[in-house]
């Protein structure tokens, strides 16, 4: 038997109990997240549980770390662009150094990622 109340929600009796017919709602587009989105969403899942809990029931949890993943991203991309600037990483050092080139290249990317994790991600 299913009941009805003023505030809309369906209720299934079982036994002596009349159970709410819950459901989760679906988000329209579904969005595939990258690092940083999931990075972000775990991040949720571990230390902010009542608004990923939230944002999940709303059907917003996936748009929202899609958000936070192309914001990383940017400042992600754009750090990266900064740093090679300031410290002179060029084609002509990639050229004449390659070894030189890769270790400043992975220092950089590696103090740029800690910085959107700080700033962004784990914020």
């Amino acid at each position: 038997m299913t009941m009805k109340n003023n505030t809309n929600i369906q209720y299934r009796q079982v036994g002596d109990f009349n159970i709410p017919n819950l459901t989760i709602p679906t988000e329209e587009a579904r969005v595939t997240l990258g690092k940083w989105g999931m990075l972000y969403k775990d991040y949720l899942l571990k230390h902010k549980k009542v608004l990923f809990t939230t944002l999940l029931a709303e059907g917003k949890l996936y748009q929202h770390c899609a958000k936070v993943e192309n914001q990383a991203r940017d400042m992600f991309d754009t750090l990266i662009d900064q740093m090679k600037e300031n410290e002179s990483i060029t084609e002509k050092l990639k050229e004449e150094n390659q070894l030189e080139w890769v270790c400043r290249m992975q220092n950089i990317e590696a103090r740029a990622r800690e910085i959107v994790e700080k700033e962004i991600v784990f914020n």
